[in-house]
This record gives structure tokens, C-alpha cells and sequence, in this order.
């Protein structure tokens, strides 16, 4: 598992995955005023610290093999954006499964059906994220 390394659904992850005999997470965390670091269930030589956006959603697109994402503001809209469409272009696996947890916020914030509506998508790459409140449903499609 690699997240942000922030709190919340990111601290969730880490934990989870902490409590898996071996398992080890990877904190992937950005420079900026109001962060306060990485959460505690990091695995300590997998704690990273980026200065620039961009770079760090290099390292975790590199071996990316599902993208999950939870509400957020325009860090999260910037980085799902860039790596969706690397998707899109064939940059990365077109096959990845994407799910979107909180479904009422994610059909809220984004019309995804006026994207593709006014063509600048394809409806099919909507139709293959998986919108969604459910863990265990989450787990299936990925």
C-alpha cells in the first residue's frame, strides 16, 4: 500500500496494512504549511517527504496498480485528474481499476456525464470508475 501518508483515509490504509504480518506501507507525503507530517503506521524506510506535486505523483504512478481516492480538495483533484488521464492516454495501464470512495461527494463535485456529454471524454471511461461507499465492493472490482 502507498498513500499521501496523511491522516484519515490515507492513516487508514497505512494502519491496515501495518497490521498484516509483513506487510509495509509507503507514506508519500508533500511539503506544506498545514501538513504535520506523515501518519504513524508509515513504514519508516518507506517514508518519503516531496516538495513538488509533480513529483510525487511520478513515484506513485510508477507502480501503481489500482488508484483508489477519497473526497478532497485540489491537492486530490490534481493528482486523480493527471493520473486518470495518464490512463486515458495510455501512459499507464489502461486496465487499472479506479475506484472513487464517497460516492454523493464524487457525483456532486464532478458532472461526469456533462464531460462526456460535451465530448471531451468518452462516456465509456466514466463508466469504468467505480463510484462507490462500500470497502468490500471496492476490494471485488479491484
Amino acid at each position: 500500500i502507498a498513500t499521501g501518508g496523511g491522516p484519515g483515509f490515507m492513516e487508514a490504509a497505512n494502519r491496515g496494512a501495518s497490521r498484516v504480518p509483513g506487510g509495509r506501507s509507503a507514506g508519500m507525503g508533500i511539503s506544506l504549511p498545514f501538513e504535520t507530517g506523515l501518519n504513524p503506521y508509515v513504514t519508516p524506510e518507506l517514508a518519503f517527504e516531496y516538495h513538488y506535486f509533480f513529483t510525487r505523483k511520478f513515484a506513485m504512478a510508477y507502480y501503481m496498480q489500482a488508484l483508489v481516492a477519497a473526497p478532497g480538495g485540489f491537492g486530490t483533484m490534481d493528482e486523480f485528474f493527471e493520473l486518470i488521464t495518464l490512463k486515458q492516454t495510455g501512459k499507464m495501464n489502461q486496465a487499472m481499476p479506479v475506484v472513487l470512495f464517497g460516492k454523493k461527494y464524487w457525483n456532486t463535485v464532478v458532472n461526469w456525464h456533462a464531460i462526456a456529454d460535451f465530448g471531451t471524454i468518452n462516456r465509456k471511461e466514466v463508466d469504468e470508475i467505480l463510484f462507490t461507499d462500500s470497502v468490500d465492493e471496492a476490494f471485488d472490482y479491484i
